[in-house]
């Protein structure tokens, strides 16, 4: 699966094809284009429940510009609001804003896509659900309408100890063991 286009989306579920609609009429990820957004997270894998945002990362060079971009093209969004978390290294810049009644988060970073934590736990996460089949899918599901985020619902259903994040991205080595 290629998960930087979004065609896939509209052969999806009722939300994959609400959030497609809505990707394509605001044109979100034309607009930062320059950044090489890609759209991560639960929606693409299907894995989304009700209260689930749709989660877009991106790669800058020039950090003011990527910020300048956020503002200049959403600053205007409902519950706009742009962080630059200090837990998060190398240092990040995150937007949210609510865009036809989803949560929509942009975080931008000056790692290349490939490298970020996001993409390969989305990556980790699809060839799972992909080797487990559908009852492995809604149980990841029903632990997150139980209050788990989705990598701590992973890691939980697969008997992962430590810290799930991490639990993860150990598995893009050993990933045939699952």
């Amino acid at each position: 699966m290629d998960f930087k286009e979004i065609t896939d989306l509209a052969r999806g579920s009722v939300r994959q094809r609400q959030a497609y609609a809505l990707l394509k009429r605001t044109k979100i990820l034309l607009r930062l284009e320059q950044f090489c957004p890609v759209l991560v997270g639960t929606v693409p894998l299907a894995i989304d429940i009700e209260s689930s945002d749709l989660d877009i990362i991106c790669c800058f060079t020039v950090p003011e510009q990527f910020k300048k971009k956020l503002i200049d093209e959403f600053g205007s969004a409902q519950d706009f609001e742009l962080q630059i978390p200090k837990r998060i290294k190398p240092p990040a810049i995150v937007a949210r804003f609510v865009e036809a009644g989803f949560e929509v988060e942009i975080f931008g970073q000056g790692t290349p896509i490939k490298d970020q934590f996001a993409y390969r736990h989305l990556k980790v996460e699809h060839a799972l659900l992909k080797r487990r089949g559908p009852a492995f899918r809604q149980q990841i599901v029903d632990l997150k309408r139980q209050g788990l985020k989705t990598e701590p619902a992973f890691a939980q259903a697969l008997g992962l100890t430590g810290d799930p994040y991490t639990a993860l991205l150990e598995l893009e080595e050993e990933n045939e063991r699952f």
